[in-house]
């Protein structure tokens, strides 16, 4: 039975919508500009210091105007850190604003019981009943979507169809609905009111062959309804590219069949990119001719499409959008500089105070409560582990963290001024492994590799392990660091980054460095302390 409102049932409704009543009778442009901020948060995939134009690998080498003018108008965060580089935990910590050696998911908890330390690489997944960005902002009034690459947040029900399955069978069609059906319930769970177009994996990971290509028309698609159904409401878009991680050539990227996606094959392409085929005219008129740049110039049209669509509904006056890219490259799957240090930029129209170049130190647990804190939350206390960067972006302060940590695999490590400290600790298991098992396992791992067409890079089973796998020789993520560094086997490697920003020097062992190096154990020590799980002699756990 429907009751007439009271006086006091009304004004507690209007106090609770305060915002929608104080500017339901406001112009449109001004309505719009007094409520929270849009985010839209773009993260890249593997993306290398020459494919940006803001900095100085890259100057001039790419045709990307759209991302150049969120670098010129915005600021460009030349002390953005990731604190584990590879997909899945850095997608973790953006997420969440917590170290990705806190997941829970069953995977991990299994690998930490196993080695008896945690073990961070693509184990650390997002739970349903986990606290995330998206979960929160939808608290502050916010309508969340998600589009394009997921390769974090589980979704249980998910089943990978083969390699070499055909997708256009009746069973294929039924397990990708199926699996579409799954991975949007999966992002629902975790706080997304919207998700489409979604790679649950990389395009090679994510099940047939057949579908294994890139199609960013079809990503964008779902980011444009996203937006044109949100726009009358605070939005929080997650725009995950799935380029230019491979694969990366023509017939498997902007030269595939544009039909072609992660849910199956459309009956109609989806064209809201302009035509793909002028992607090498554009870059020969505008006088870069070296091979590859197609995928970048593709990127920076979603980039785009994002930004007119924005502008389109007046929204761009009031949105902060943010690229990231989820790792440096140079040394993925690694904590050396080559793969932690990641400059980032952050763009909203006018620009911030501090400036269009800032060199603070930022990781990208900072992300999420420096999100939230511009949607109005409070981010004081324990809920992460990240810290807003917001008072760097306006100035008000220079730095927020004095020293930064990282996690990967097998490693752990520090920054803090000019010092850089990495120790590298194999559990007991991995340090007594017989060659049987050794020679196992890196015969699984070739056979795989030869399957999908990929080089074989190591066939001695006593080649030593990487910073990120128990596989003789290193895995395929990490092959181009794999022993490209001087102390890469080292256990403790301590180096000065202001005469030796490539880490080829280490210092461990060099006289007069006894006392910088305990400084800076100490400092790695006081971070594990916080975290679950132990690490050698740094903690152990019973």
């Amino acid at each position: 039975m429907n009751r007439r409102p009271t006086r006091r049932s009304f004004l507690k409704a209007a106090a609770g919508g305060g915002i929608a009543l104080s500017t339901m009778s406001l112009p449109p442009a001004v309505a719009r500009s007094r409520r929270k901020p849009n985010i839209v948060f773009i993260i890249a995939d593997d993306m290398k210091k020459h494919m940006f134009n803001c900095l100085g690998e890259g100057k001039g080498r790419n045709l990307s105007p759209n991302i150049d003018r969120l670098a010129a108008e915005g600021t460009l965060l030349m002390g953005q850190h990731v604190v584990s580089p590879v997909c899945t935990p850095s997608r973790f910590n953006c997420l969440t604003g917590r170290y990705a050696s806190r997941s829970t998911s069953a995977n991990f908890l299994r690998s930490t019981q196993r080695n008896g330390q945690t073990v961070i690489g693509w184990n650390t997944h997002i739970l349903a009943d986990d606290v995330t960005l998206p979960r929160l902002l939808k608290q502050q009034g916010y309508k969340t979507g998600i589009v394009g690459k997921n390769h974090v947040v589980s979704a249980p029900p998910y089943k990978k169809l083969p390699y070499q399955a055909d997708p256009t069978t009746p069973q294929a069609k039924a397990r990708l609905a199926e699996n579409s059906r799954a991975i949007k319930q999966a992002m629902y769970g975790c706080g997304f009111d919207y998700a489409a177009s979604i790679y649950h994996n990389n395009p090679d990971g994510n099940g047939p062959l057949a579908l294994a290509v890139h199609n960013l028309d079809w990503i964008v698609k779902g980011a444009l309804d996203f937006i044109d159904g949100s726009r009358d409401e605070p939005l929080f878009l997650y725009f995950a590219s799935t380029i230019p991680h491979g694969p990366t050539t023509k017939d498997r990227s902007w030269g595939a069949d544009p039909r072609i996606t992660a849910d199956g094959i459309l009956d109609e392409p989806i064209d809201v990119l302009g035509r793909r085929e002028d992607l090498p005219r554009r870059l020969k008129r505008a006088g870069i001719d070296q091979p590859g740049k197609e995928n970048i110039l593709w990127l920076d049209d979603a980039v785009g499409a994002l930004i007119k669509r924005l502008e389109k509904y007046g929204l761009d006056d009031n949105t902060i959008i943010f690229f990231f890219n989820d790792h440096r490259q140079d040394a993925k799957g690694t904590i050396y500089q080559g793969g932690v240090s990641n400059p980032s930029i952050v763009w909203k129209k006018g620009g911030f105070p501090c400036g269009p170049v800032n060199n603070a130190l930022v990781s990208n647990i900072d992300f999420a409560p420096t999100i939230l804190d511009y949607a109005g939350r409070s981010v004081s206390g324990s809920d992460f582990d990240g810290r807003s960067f917001r008072p760097v972006l306006e100035a008000k302060v220079d730095k927020i963290h004095d020293s930064l940590y990282f996690e990967m695999g097998y490693t752990r490590g520090v920054l803090k001024g000019r010092w850089k400290y990495i120790a590298l600790r194999y559990p007991e298991h991995a340090r007594n492994m017989s060659l049987a098992e050794r020679k196992a396992i890196l015969e699984r791992f070739n056979a795989k590799q030869k399957e999908r067409g990929r080089k074989v890079r190591c066939a001695d089973p006593l080649a030593p392990f990487s910073h990120i796998s128990l596989i003789p020789g290193g895995g395929d993520a990490e092959a181009a660091s794999t022993g490209k560094y001087a102390g890469y086997y080292d256990a403790d490697q301590l180096y000065d980054l202001s005469s030796d920003p490539g880490e080829q020097k280490n210092l461990v062992n060099h006289l007069g460095h006894s006392k910088i190096l305990e400084e800076m154990k100490r400092e790695l020590k006081s971070y594990l302390d916080q975290l679950p799980g132990g690490f050698a002699e740094f903690k152990t756990v019973s």
